[in-house]
């Protein structure tokens, strides 16, 4: 069961880093990748340093038809990795050199192509409703005629894993058929995603045994170790793993590009990317769920927001000692930070540590630091929480250690009105009184709601004195109804995220009426910003 490398096809690097965000990624649930997306994909993943880009099923689907079309005529220059094409070996009873789908797998101008067949016999019999030797001269067929046609090829052995179990006899016919008719790997795939550790890689080890070939895998997430099997399979001999950005995919989705990474880098010591890549996993996975239209995942591992944040006071106090001791890598290593969260659970080297991180200097202060940390801890009892409001917290701290400068305005009062008409339609106006480079205005704007209307107001009023002003967006806005007050007497917490084009900021208000916590919020937002300058 071996074959000899065929001249002028080199069986390639000594491990593949694949991605298949493009095709397999793209089955997840509320994502639809136009072409554009699926460049700037392509792109992003090239200047991390992954090795193949599956970009898709030419001849299968228009858009990546087009794709693959766009992408030969020049709209992508990939300095790092091998587009790859997927499709489907020859129907029964075809040739492969007279089959539509195969033809434009060649059509496509990609140099390496990933074919798909079924290796479990329960599905070559009902699914494809063939016998063993027509499914394995299909594999061979079509891997000889695309080698012949000048194309590298990657075989990926669908639900291998099953498959071996039922009848390892069929499953390995399968490989065989692939790998000696040219493929230059072959990937088992965990397709229904069911796998454990262990058992992936004790079928590895002894398939590598028993064939001797180069093997590849290829991992669904139904059991939550996709990660944890891709690595496994790794350490059990495979040397080309297939992922998608952020675990992307259908049903639980694939194994994550970026945790998959991540370990091989940090934990195995394989330099699967080009020097200085890992210290894009963070950027680049943000961007790429950008492009999903996806949040990204805050405690993903290795690139998430909350990867290295610390919340225990316990924690804070070593880390201050040295930052290692809590963190199991350098955070800046995948482009990372670490970060120290503030809340009622939080201790002096918390606070210092915070301190530090927003330019205040807590060091030498031991009655601001215990003045500071008896505050945090009596707002949070009442319903504040500073651990994603960074800038409210700084506010916080200069205002105990240094005391604030002046804020850009005061305020003298402000009033809300709701006016339902009878046509239904309903708008807020509100009025605002403030006193601003020494002179009092008063306001008044509408809005589509009360907080809406507040906004506007007071933009209204302070715009002429402040010529910042105008550069400031509220870019998020989020209500939470605190659990200790039920009903309509419940107290309400308002998280307040700017942006000025530059630099974004989280800010926080609490109290019973939304409007309020609103207030206090975008007060804040108004005084970080003067304060930031």
């Amino acid at each position: 069961m071996t074959r000899t490398e065929p001249a002028g096809l080199p069986l390639g690097d000594d491990f593949h880093l694949y991605d298949t965000t493009l095709r397999d990624g793209a089955q997840r649930e509320g994502i639809s990748y136009s072409v554009a997306d699926k460049l700037a994909v392509a792109r992003l993943l090239d200047e991390l340093g992954v090795g193949f880009i599956e970009g898709g099923w030419p001849g299968a689907l228009p858009k990546d038809t087009e794709f693959f079309a766009r992408a030969a005529d020049g709209e992508l220059i990939l300095k790092h990795a091998a587009l790859v094409a997927f499709g489907s070996t020859r129907k029964a009873g075809a040739k492969a050199a007279e089959d539509a789908q195969v033809r434009a797998l060649l059509d496509s101008r990609a140099p390496v192509v990933t074919l798909v067949a079924k290796s479990d016999r329960r599905h070559i019999e009902r699914a494809l409703r063939v016998d063993v030797d027509e499914a394995c001269a299909m594999v061979a067929d079509t891997v000889s005629f695309l080698v012949g046609e000048g194309r590298r090829v990657f075989l990926d052995a669908e639900h291998f894993f099953d498959g071996y179990a039922f009848d390892p006899d069929t499953a390995l016919r399968v490989l065989e058929a692939g790998f000696t008719a040219g493929a230059d790997v072959v990937v088992l795939c965990d397709t229904n995603g069911g796998q454990l550790p262990l058992g992936i890689a004790e079928t590895v080890r002894e398939v590598a045994a028993r064939t001797g070939f180069r093997l590849g895998i290829h991992c669904q997430d139904d059991t939550s170790c996709a990660v944890a099997n891709s690595i496994a399979a790794v350490q059990a001999g495979a040397t080309h793993v297939q992922c998608t950005a952020n675990g992307y995919g259908e049903r639980a989705g694939n194994a994550d590009l970026f945790a998959v990474t991540g370990n091989l880098v940090a934990k195995l010591g394989m330099d699967v990317l080009p020097t200085g890549g890992a210290a894009e996993l963070t950027r680049v996975s943000h961007a790429l769920a950008e492009i999903a239209n996806i949040a990204p995942d805050t405690h993903q591992a290795y690139v998430g927001s909350s990867a290295f944040a610390h919340k225990a006071g316990l924690h804070a106090s070593a880390i201050k000692v040295d930052p290692l001791l809590y963190n199991h890598i350098d955070p800046s290593s995948v482009g990372n930070d670490m970060r120290v969260l503030v809340t009622e659970m939080a201790g002096r080297a918390s606070l210092e540590l915070k301190g530090r991180e927003l330019g205040v200097d807590l060091a030498g202060r031991p009655e601001a630091v215990t003045s500071v940390v008896a505050k945090v801890k009596e707002l949070e009892a009442e319903g504040w929480s500073f651990e994603a409001a960074d800038a409210s917290l700084e506010l916080l701290l200069r205002k105990e250690v240094d005391g604030l400068a002046e804020p850009p305005f005061t305020l003298e009062s402000y009033r809300v009105v709701l006016d339902h008409r009878g046509d239904g339609e309903v708008i807020s106006e509100a009025t605002v009184k403030v006193h601003v480079a020494g002179e009092r205005v008063i306001a008044t704007a509408e809005g589509n709601g009360p907080v809406h209307a507040l906004d506007a107001a007071l933009r209204k009023a302070l715009s002429p004195a402040l010529s910042w002003l105008d550069s400031v967006e509220l870019s998020d806005y989020k209500v939470r109804i605190l659990p200790s007050h039920p009903g309509t007497d419940a107290v309400t917490r308002v998280l307040l995220k700017s942006s000025d084009g530059d630099q974004e900021w989280t800010t926080v208000g609490v109290h019973g009426s939304i409007v309020e916590a609103s207030w206090l919020a975008l007060c804040d937002a108004l005084v970080h910003k003067s304060m930031r300058g």
